[in-house]
């Protein structure tokens, strides 16, 4: 592998790395920022892991940029990162702290691999989050964070028998609730923000539709529309539903849906030729889409009207 590129494999190569003492736990470490001392090998590489990251570091003095606005924190950032995620630690520059604060909970996939907790991590989206959209944290959640990292670090530090692996996989769980439930506050907090996104987001989706793009592009993904407005996927995806109630997917059928009734109503065009223009590769989904929404088979709709 490249010398610009680092793969952790395990939470003993983690520790060996860091120059840590053996770890208490082959699948599951907490490791304390204030005591990291990290060399200069360690900046500006890519790193990639087998493991679930949840950090929170204390801000630098510099502010947090969101979009395309700043934002001052005073509190924590908390951050997630999964598995053969790439990401990298920038070097301080001189008017930056010369040390990190903070805590990583580090976790194996193989901690959870036979939990009801694995089948749940699909729910977390924030592990698809940007860096620009870490969740930060007060200092009453601060608190209540550190609360439960401390009963998990407590445990796998007691040692390991029976029931050792599913109190660590409860505190992880819980971890991850209240992170859920912090992000459903921010947005909350977020709101005019938020409003904005939205309104953009529908504004880019008339657009498409408008210049007609369906038959030459197909029908569009979230990830055109989250790189339009520099957002990763899972945000954007949580955001709307947040904001509105409705999915990416609700916004593009309603669309394509309006454009077929005006098409099946105004024009010669065969139920199957309106499919292709509107970019389905095979009309019967048109077909099934169309009766499952609106009541009535697309021919059904053209007679009656």
């Amino acid at each position: 592998m490249s010398k610009h590129f680092l793969e952790i494999k395990s939470i003993s190569q983690l520790h060996e790395l860091l120059g840590y003492e053996k770890p208490k736990h082959p699948l599951v470490t907490i490791i304390d920022y204030s005591k990291l001392k990290l060399n200069k090998e360690h900046f500006d590489i890519k790193i990639l892991t087998n493991f679930y990251i949840i950090s929170l570091k204390d801000p630098a003095p510099k502010s947090v940029q969101y979009g395309r606005h700043y934002y001052d924190f005073a509190e924590g950032t908390l951050m997630f990162i999964s598995p053969s995620q790439v990401f990298s630690i920038s070097e301080f520059d001189k008017h930056e702290k010369t040390s990190y604060q903070g805590w990583g909970v580090y976790f194996h996939t193989d901690l959870i691999a036979n939990s009801s907790l694995y089948d749940k991590m699909q729910d977390f989206t924030f592990f698809s989050y940007a860096v620009s959209e870490a969740l930060h944290v007060s200092e009453d959640e601060k608190q209540t964070l550190n609360n439960l990292v401390d009963a998990i670090k407590k445990e796998y530090q007691s040692g390991i028998d029976n029931y050792s692996k599913d109190v660590i996989i409860t505190g992880i769980e819980q971890l991850l609730n209240y992170s859920k439930r912090f992000y459903s506050r921010q947005f909350i907090t977020r709101q005019k923000q938020n409003s904005d996104v939205v309104t953009k987001f529908e504004k880019l989706l008339k657009q498409y539709f408008k210049i007609d793009k369906l038959e030459e592009e197909g029908i569009p993904n979230v990830d055109y529309f989250s790189s339009n407005l520099n957002l990763s996927s899972s945000y954007l995806s949580d955001l709307l539903k947040k904001e509105t109630g409705k999915t990416i997917k609700d916004y593009i059928q309603f669309e394509i849906l309006e454009l077929a009734k005006h098409r099946l109503l105004n024009s010669n065009q065969t139920v199957n030729e309106i499919a292709y223009s509107l970019g389905f590769d095979y009309p019967q989904y048109f077909n099934r889409l169309f009766k499952s929404k609106i009541g009535m088979t697309p021919v059904e709709y053209r007679l009656l009207n």
